[in-house]
């Protein structure tokens, strides 16, 4: 499942946000959890490193923006919210979500787990998202996409502004 989505909401509380409170690499798990993507590549490549991969992440809680609100938009029972900054120059190398915290909190649900992946901002040259064979730019605030499990994904920022982003996760209703 992949598909467009739209998602009216203020956003400025979570652009605001300090985001230099976290630092961290986005392969820290990716190199080991999913070694059967990597495989028909020749293996994870070396030269992503800590410094090509950074990412800033926010996890917000329902006290600090509207679960509910996102959820009847998305047409999902929200579990997890973050917020992500990708500097100028990082990446996200090729993955797909494995949706380990919803797993370990509810490991008896076989609703389909959904992630809707949201833009906090107009797009800016150099930035963009792939999932599967589509690549994604040119969007507005607002725009996403939603996908499940199956669908792999990219990220990268070869732009000279940081890029935002939510990441909305739980079951998906319809």
């Amino acid at each position: 499942m992949l598909k467009p989505i739209y998602l009216n909401y203020d956003f400025s509380k979570i652009l605001s946000a300090d985001y230099s409170q976290h630092e961290g690499s986005c392969i820290s798990h990716q190199v080991h959890e999913l070694t059967d993507i990597h495989e028909q590549y020749g293996g994870f490549p070396k030269t992503y490193c800590y410094a090509n991969t950074i990412i800033h992440q926010l996890w917000w809680t329902k006290d600090d923006i509207d679960f509910a609100a996102l959820g009847s938009q998305l047409g999902m029972e929200v579990i997890t919210a973050s917020s992500i900054c990708q500097p100028p120059g990082c990446m996200v190398p090729l993955h797909r979500d494995t949706f380990y915290q919803i797993t370990q909190r509810y490991p008896e649900r076989a609703e389909l787990k959904v992630r809707a992946n949201i833009y906090l901002e107009d797009w800016k040259l150099g930035q963009f998202i792939q999932y599967d064979n589509e690549i994604s730019t040119k969007w507005h605030a607002g725009d996403g996409f939603m996908w499940d499990s199956t669908h792999l994904h990219l990220s990268s920022n070869a732009g000279m502004q940081n890029k935002y982003t939510l990441q909305v996760s739980g079951f998906l209703l319809e």
